[in-house]
Parts: structure tokens; C-alpha cells; sequence
């Protein structure tokens, strides 16, 4: 059968099955698994012990589930509540207020946390009613928090960088160091359109004079802890000192006396934290599972290399193909979720992307650019339904505060295609790595 045949059945069973409601790893792992028989018939399948031993029996994976836990524990412990406050006292001044606060919480949340989805449910939980009671434009709000919530996923640590880097064979250390710079520009990008807005319209504010004046001390001493565990984490990749998974464990342990710090440091817990930390880790693995099945089919049957030959016969130059790319994600950032998006899509795109000379630190940035893109897409964009949920509110409502941040992001991704070091930079810099 010509592979053209071979990957419209493939990826038409894959997208029939989650369209049809299964679950992500089974439609991935049946897709697989079927291609495998296809191809090789019964004996194929006696590759599937060294698959899940190879996919899983990974040193890169184990921080996952150590980077979840700390998430986990620094949610459950309340200490987003005190952190979004002293920031609202330093940003209160600035045209935009709490609209500033939302984005810069969201950064230094995401810089501990790894996870889109948590950041945004954590800050707009303490947000959204604060930002009510002061009358703030409910688009600026909804939107802020939106866009906000996306950095967790650019921010290191990162999830999807590490599930990223474990499909490429990238360094997950220097990924982590990639997405820093252009997660904080994304985010002053983010604040600067906020800024302007608000000195154009102070309306959107809401009222002033709300924000309580306390101490420096009180102020430092809900800031210092987190700022401290980001150092920790960061400086520790930065210098050699740790892998990830190390500065994942020790995050973890420092994630305690914070949650004590708190008050909110309890068996019960941590026994809640632990228990939400294995079910999340336990679903992204078999995630993992299916999708490494998906790819070793994909690539026994030659589909890559095909794919790959096509798509340089077109004679594409760089900048169409980049072109094409943006275009393709955005199209799918609508249809299927982060994960889905970085497991279904490699195992096609990056031997092509290696073909251009695209540099694959830059294409893990790039790629999840594109998914922050899709979690503030409707239909299932996930962090929309995210602050939905928190606020009540008709999603149409939500989206139409978003709606500005779609051209920041599409500006922010011509930026780094004309300008590549902003993403490489830094981990060029990087010690032990």
C-alpha cells in the first residue's frame, strides 16, 4: 500500500477514535497497535515489552511526577492567596492595577509549578473575585488570567518540555533555559498591552485606593520563599549543579517549609497532595505509553522518512515552512489539547523540522508557543474553560477578553523566527550542560 494510503488510515482511526470519546492513550495506543499488525502482523507485537520498558525506564520522566507533587503541595497549602497580594502592593501604582498582578502571579506560579492549567485555576481562584469587588472590566480580567495562565507551560519548569524532550532526545535542562526569556518577555508583552490600554481608558481599572498598605516586611516575606524556590530550581539547571530531576526533588523539599510558612503544612495534606500527584503522573505516563507505541509504528512503517521527502520536494523555503507550521498548530491548538498535540504531531513533524536545519531547542519553543495558542482557543481550549469555571461567566464572554492576546503570541512567534536568539541564548550560556 503507498504511504499516503498508510497515513490517511493511521491518522483517520486516531482522530475517529478521540472525535468518537476515547480516552487519549487507548486511541493512540490502538492506532498503534494496529499499524503494527498491519504492518509486521502477530510477530510485531513481541516489540512492545522493550517499548514500554524503553518509553518509561527514563531518568528524564522521573521529574514529572516530582515537579507535579510540588505543584500539588504549594496549591493545596494556600500560599498562592499571600503571594498575589504582595504583588498587587508593588504593581499598584501602574496603569492596570490587579490586571498586572494577574500576569505577573501567573509568571512567578508558573516558574514553580510546570502546568498551565494549575496556574490559571490557582491565581484566578484568588483573582477573579478581588477584581470584581473592584470593578475591573471583566474582559480584561477574564482575559489576563487567561493569557496569564498559559505561561506555566513556557516558564520552566515545564511539563510539555520534558515530555517534548523525552520524544527528541532534546536536553530537558537546556529546553527549561530556552523558555525562560521568552516566557518573561511574554509576559512584559502581555503587561505592556495592559498598560497601554488602561492609560487609554482608566475605566477598565476599576476603582482605586483598595489596595492595603502594609509593611515591606510583610511584603518580603510573602515574596522571598517563592523567589528563593525559583533560584533554587532555575539556578541549580542553570549551573550544572543539578539535573532536572534533582532540581525537581529538591523543589519538593522546599516546597515544605513554605506550605509550613503558610500554616497549611498537614498530614492530611500532603496526603491529598501525594494522592493527586500520582493520578495525574500515572494518566501523563500511559499518555507516554501509548503515544511511544504510535511512534515506533509510525516510523517501522517508514511513514517519517516519506513525510519528510514530500514535504522538502515542495521546495518550501524556511520561512514558508515556518508559515505553514504556525498555521497547522493553530488549526489544531482548536481541535486536540497540549499533550495530544506534542505526542501526536513529533513523531511526523521533527524529522522534517531536521531537515530545514530548524535547531530543535528552538522548535520545543516554538511548538509550545503553539499549544499556549490552542489552550486559549475555543472549542477546547482548555484554560478558557479553566477561568469558566471559576468565574461563572458565558464562554463567549471569555473569549472576547482573549481575543487581543491571540496577535500578541502570533507577534511574539515572528519575533523569535526573525530573532532566534531569544530563545537560544541563554541555555548557550548554560554551565554542565
Amino acid at each position: 500500500m503507498e504511504w499516503q494510503y498508510q497515513l490517511f488510515l493511521l491518522l483517520g482511526l486516531l482522530f475517529g477514535m478521540l472525535l468518537g470519546g476515547m480516552w487519549l492513550p487507548f486511541a493512540i495506543g490502538i492506532s498503534g497497535l494496529l499499524a503494527i499488525l498491519f504492518h509486521d502482523g502477530i510477530s510485531g507485537f513481541n516489540v512492545l515489552g522493550y517499548i514500554a520498558w524503553g518509553s518509561l525506564n527514563s531518568a528524564t520522566l522521573t521529574a514529572i511526577p516530582l515537579f507535579i507533587l510540588m505543584s500539588e503541595i504549594l496549591m493545596h497549602s494556600g500560599v498562592t492567596t499571600p503571594l498575589y497580594e504582595a504583588l498587587a502592593r508593588l504593581v499598584r501604582r501602574l496603569p492596570g492595577g490587579l490586571l498586572h498582578t494577574n500576569i505577573m502571579a501567573s509568571s512567578m506560579f508558573a516558574s514553580i509549578c510546570g502546568s498551565s492549567v494549575a496556574t490559571a485555576a490557582a491565581i484566578g481562584t484568588v483573582a477573579l473575585p478581588q477584581l470584581a469587588s473592584r470593578g475591573y472590566s471583566k474582559n480584561m480580567s477574564y482575559g489576563s488570567l487567561v493569557a496569564g495562565g498559559t505561561l506555566g507551560i513556557l516558564i520552566p519548569p515545564s511539563i510539555p518540555l520534558i515530555i517534548y524532550g523525552s520524544f527528541t532526545e532534546t536536553s530537558v535542562a537546556r529546553l527549561f533555559m530556552a523558555g525562560l526569556v521568552p516566557g518573561l518577555v511574554l509576559a512584559c508583552l502581555f503587561m505592556l498591552f495592559i498598560g497601554i490600554c488602561c492609560a487609554c481608558m482608566p475605566s477598565l481599572s476599576g476603582e482605586k485606593g483598595h489596595t492595603l498598605k502594609v509593611s515591606v516586611f510583610r511584603t518580603l516575606r510573602d515574596l522571598v520563599p517563592f523567589f528563593c524556590l525559583m533560584v533554587a530550581i532555575l539556578g541549580s539547571i542553570y549551573f550544572g549543579v543539578a539535573t532536572p530531576t534533582e532540581a525537581a526533588a529538591l523543589g519538593c523539599i522546599l516546597a515544605l517549609p513554605i506550605a509550613m510558612i503558610s500554616g497549611n503544612l498537614t498530614f492530611r495534606m500532603l496526603a491529598l497532595a501525594t494522592t493527586n500527584a500520582v493520578k495525574t503522573s500515572c494518566g501523563l505516563l500511559l499518555i507516554i505509553l501509548g503515544a511511544m507505541v504510535f511512534s515506533y509504528a509510525f516510523e517501522n512503517a517508514g511513514l517519517g522518512t516519506e513525510i519528510a521527502k514530500w514535504v522538502v520536494s515542495l521546495n518550501l523555503d524556511r520561512s514558508m515552512f515556518l508559515i505553514c507550521l504556525f498555521l497547522i498548530y493553530g488549526v489544531l491548538g482548536c481541535l486536540i489539547e497540549s499533550v495530544s498535540m506534542i505526542v501526536i504531531t513529533v513523531p511526523l513533524i521533527f524529522p522534517v523540522v531536521l531537515q530545514y536545519g530548524i535547531d530543535s531547542i528552538w522548535f520545543g519553543i516554538f511548538l509550545v508557543i503553539m499549544i499556549e495558542l490552542g489552550q486559549m482557543t475555543p472549542p477546547f481550549g482548555i484554560n478558557l474553560f479553566v477561568i469558566q469555571g471559576v468565574a461563572k461567566a458565558p464562554l463567549g464572554k471569555i473569549v472576547s477578553g482573549v481575543i487581543p492576546y491571540y496577535g500578541i503570541i502570533a507577534l511574539f512567534v515572528l519575533l523569535i523566527a526573525i530573532w532566534p536568539e531569544i530563545v537560544l541564548w541563554l541555555p548557550s550560556r548554560m554551565f554542565g550542560h
